[in-house]
């Protein structure tokens, strides 16, 4: 019998009070691809390892076994590869080992960059005065990015970014070295929060309500993944939406802070 296939994912966080809705980009017998959305780890947490992770919610929703090929940061929204066979891990992690896997984000920037292309070129290590985060090293690992302009605005820019390498942090460290960190990233670019009254002009509040922020996460979405199917050798071309409060945020950018 067929295993059963799946449009989505549920399942509720009791340890972070979230209801995870996970839309199923593609499954078959050898791989899964899923849409993760921001504030959920691929993997255990380093300090919360017994807290829920991406892994371990496929493997038992799908009740199947779900080897990981490659991460996203748990703030990164998108699309992500599972294996669900020892041979297509071997396979996946080659072609990523080897830079064979086009990967593609869209990410929503401070300021307005400049040139429409552009390919950043800076090694990364680890940043000894804040553990867990990363920075520019002379003598870090080399990583390279590949910039391009997709729409600019007042004040922000819409990018799409694809590594070369796969550094942690890469995309995000790079743009910070660059002048134009994530419009939302409290590491690198000391923004937790996106409100519209910082964009629309005349905007008001009734009396004793508070403003909720369009975005309250990364800006930062994994769009999609060119690769070979790790079975057929087919050429696999994947794409993943990005969520409601990215693409609120890009809505109300066109509206009120168009060029």
């Amino acid at each position: 019998m067929a295993p059963p296939k799946f449009s989505e994912l549920h399942f509720y966080d009791s340890a972070r009070h979230e209801k995870w809705r996970i839309p199923v980009v593609f499954d078959d017998e050898a791989i899964v691809a899923l849409n993760k959305p921001s504030g959920l780890p691929v993997i255990p947490e380093r300090w919360h390892p017994e807290w829920p992770c991406l892994r371990r919610i496929a493997a038992e929703r799908m009740n199947a076994p779900i080897f990981v090929v490659h991460r996203l940061d748990a703030g990164t929204s998108g699309l992500i590869l599972f294996a669900k066979t020892e041979s297509a891990h071997r396979e996946l992690c080659r072609q990523f080992a080897q830079h064979q896997v086009e990967k593609t984000y869209v990410a929503l920037v401070k300021g307005e960059v400049i040139q429409d292309a552009l390919t950043i070129q800076r090694p990364l290590g680890p940043n000894p005065q804040q553990p867990g985060a990363m920075m520019i090293a002379r003598r870090g690992k080399p990583a390279v990015t590949a910039i391009r302009v997709l729409e600019r605005f007042r004040g922000f820019t819409l990018i799409e970014a694809q590594p070369q390498t796969g550094r942690q942090h890469q995309i995000r460290v790079h743009l910070q070295a660059i002048g134009h960190p994530l419009l939302v990233d409290p590491v690198y670019g000391q923004t937790e929060t996106f409100f519209l009254s910082s964009i629309k002009t005349k905007f008001y509040l009734k009396e004793g309500r508070t403003e909720q922020p369009l975005i309250r996460r990364l800006t930062l979405h994994a769009s999609s993944l060119r690769f070979h199917h790790p079975e057929r050798k087919e050429l696999m071309a994947l794409a993943a939406p990005e969520a409601k409060d990215f693409q609120a945020v890009v809505k109300n950018l066109r509206k009120y802070a168009a060029k």
